[in-house]
């Protein structure tokens, strides 16, 4: 069934659903967690900011909202399901067998879209923007705007303002302050975290929606060419053999270096960034800057 937005007000009733499944991918990887939505709020960007449920939302890139009912052996699966105007996947809710069906008709009910006309246009996909050659970039400037930074978010304004593609602002960064590990890395780093207890984020997105994972995780398994976190709040999935290039990140803040993970595919795309888990004033886990340190070069 079609909906219609606006979709901040969708997002806004989705507590009406009780605990449920988010679900955020991108080509190469797949960001599962279950909780509530709490503590949501719209301004130029969407937040969702629960203990669960974390999530940067950018709405400007959501087209088409539906409510989807299939049947299968388990039962009547339904969801909320969001995309762009391609017709690509930006976030879906999913019902469990906890959730609150009632609410759920009453959200549908309620934002039931007038036109239910069978099929769905979409837009061709637009070609990525050219990348700036690297001698036409203010190199100095960069740097001298990477060192100056007060909080990672500092980091995507300087990719507009000095006009950079990701991966080229990785390969202009200050010295020490950005370099490539091996592929195998993000196996590594997820084993090591589980061994040892320590608490991560996991960031996986795409053009219209953020999801974050911020704690300790615990059962890692390679499936494949996949990499997996299959815990009982949270699961990941990540096509290892999409990884074309992995880093590793230094960016000053007011609380001191932070230090991420990563991971690109050939396209330059980001398919999922690491973190050790941290608040706002506080420092980097040294655990965290351990496990990074032991990773291939």
């Amino acid at each position: 069934m079609r909906l219609q937005g606006p979709f901040h007000e969708i997002i806004a009733d989705v507590p009406l659903l009780g605990r449920v499944m988010a679900l955020t991918r991108n080509e190469s990887t797949v960001h599962e967690k279950i909780g509530t939505y709490e503590n949501i709020s719209y301004d130029h960007v969407g937040l969702v900011v629960g203990p669960d449920i974390d999530l940067r939302i950018f709405y400007s890139q959501w087209k088409h909202g539906y409510a989807v009912s299939e049947e299968s052996e388990k039962g009547t699966q339904r969801s909320l399901q969001f995309y762009d105007a391609t017709g690509t996947a930006i976030h879906k809710i999913h019902l469990k067998d906890f959730s609150n069906v009632e609410g759920w008709h009453t959200l549908v009910e309620k934002y039931r879209s007038a036109d239910q006309t069978p099929g769905q246009e979409v837009e061709a996909a637009k070609p990525a923007p050219a990348v700036k050659p690297d001698s036409e970039v203010d190199a100095a400037g960069f740097a001298a705007a990477w060192l100056a930074m007060k909080d990672t978010h500092d980091f995507f304004i300087l990719l507009r303002k000095f006009g950079l593609a990701r991966t080229q602002a990785l390969r202009l960064a200050p010295e020490n302050h950005a370099y490539k590990v091996d592929n195998t890395a993000t196996t590594k780093m997820l084993e090591a975290a589980a061994a040892d207890g320590t608490s991560i984020m996991c960031f996986v997105g795409n053009p219209g929606n953020i999801q974050i994972h911020t704690g300790p995780i615990q059962n890692v398994k390679a499936m494949g060419p996949w990499i997996n976190v299959l815990d009982e709040g949270f699961n990941l999935h990540l096509r290892t053999d999409l990884i074309a290039e992995t880093w590793v990140v230094k960016k000053p803040t007011e609380d001191g270096i932070v230090t991420s993970l990563e991971v690109f595919d050939a396209q330059g795309e980001i398919m999922a960034q690491f973190f050790g888990a941290r608040k706002p004033g506080k420092p980097e886990l040294e655990a965290w800057r351990a496990i990074v340190a032991q990773l291939p070069a």
